[in-house]
C-alpha cells in the first residue's frame, strides 16, 4: 500500500494523519471520515435524456407541420381556390 488513499481503503492510518493527531490521542479510536466519490452516471442520463426528447419533439413538430401543410394544399386544390398573384413592379430602364 504505497498511496494514502489505499491506506485509508484497507483502515490504516497513514503515516503523515498520524503525524497530525494530537499527544496521547489513541490512534485506534480515530474515525477518518472522507466524502463519496461523485458519480456522474445520473446528470449524464438526465443530459441525453433531454436532449433526445427535445430532438423527438422537434421531429414531431416538424412532421406536423408538414402533414397540415399538405392536407391544406390538399384541399385547396381540390376546391379550385388555390390562386397566387406576384405583383412585380415595372422594370425602368435607364
Amino acid at each position: 500500500m504505497r498511496h494514502p488513499e489505499e491506506q485509508l481503503n484497507a483502515g490504516h492510518i497513514p503515516a503523515d494523519l498520524l503525524a497530525q493527531l494530537p499527544a496521547g490521542t489513541d490512534p485506534a479510536r480515530v474515525v477518518i471520515v472522507r466524502a463519496a466519490p461523485r458519480n456522474y452516471t445520473g446528470p449524464i442520463l438526465l443530459a441525453l435524456t433531454v436532449t433526445g426528447g427535445l430532438t423527438l419533439l422537434v421531429v414531431m413538430i416538424a412532421v406536423t407541420l408538414h402533414v397540415a401543410a399538405a392536407a391544406a394544399v390538399a384541399v385547396l386544390s381540390a376546391t379550385g381556390s388555390v390562386g397566387l398573384t406576384l405583383k412585380r413592379p415595372p422594370h425602368r430602364s435607364k
